[in-house]
């Protein structure tokens, strides 16, 4: 049996993993999990993304990344297909643009700022 410390999600497991010899299917290997309690985690130095409240039509990340420049503000009023945002992904520069005519709201994001998919990039009206 060999003891591994696995970290998911912030939270440490003690997985014990026993080695299997010969077939497969007629040697199961069995995993025995313990759970720690949570540690703290470290600040990182990656920027964070604020959390928003507004209420709005929601543009979200649709991709992981990084992002590159913010074309707009709070107040402004943009066009169908005018680029909002720059996001950096996979080395690539990907535009985020407006869905529809429409009221920016709220600006969730900064420049270099680490997002994943699913993150309020924007709220707009």
């Amino acid at each position: 049996m060999n003891k591994y410390n696995i970290k998911v999600n912030g939270i440490s497991y003690e997985v014990e993993v026993e080695e299997v010899v010969g077939e497969f299917a007629s040697s199961p290997a069995t995993v025995a999990v313990t759970k720690e309690a949570p540690q703290k985690s470290k600040p990182s130095s990656k920027v964070e993304v604020k959390k928003t409240v507004t209420t709005g039509e929601k543009i979200e990340c649709p991709m992981p990344g990084t992002v590159l420049k913010v074309n707009v503000n709070p107040g402004d009023n943009v066009k169908t297909g005018q680029v909002m945002f720059i996001l950096e992904a996979m080395k690539m520069e990907n535009e985020i643009m407006a869905p529809h005519d429409a009221k920016i709201l709220e600006i969730s994001v900064t420049s270099g700022a680490s997002v994943n998919t699913g993150d309020i990039l924007a709220v707009i009206e």
